[in-house]
């Protein structure tokens, strides 16, 4: 065989590898988009479930309040230190 025969067989061989990477990319790549898109729907789903229930946040009635509470305190420690 010729050089110029080995070459050709070469590049060939080269442009199948990339086509095939190009194509575990793509399928990586729409499942990267399909778990995105999955999950803005769930959290979609918890949203309107929650405004749905209206009993739902007297769960813990305090919660945003001992949330701010914890907040000041938690500065005076990462301040001592």
């Amino acid at each position: 065989m010729s050089f110029e025969t080995i070459s050709l067989l070469l590049n060939w061989l080269q442009l199948g590898a990339l086509l095939v990477i190009m194509l575990r990319l793509a399928g990586t790549f729409d499942l990267i988009a399909n778990t995105q898109r999955e999950l803005r729907r769930a959290i979609h789903h918890l949203g309107e479930r929650r405004v749905a229930e209206p009993g739902f946040d007297d769960a813990y009635p305090d919660s945003n309040s001992a949330s701010v509470a914890r907040l000041p305190q938690f500065r005076a420690r990462t301040g001592s230190l």
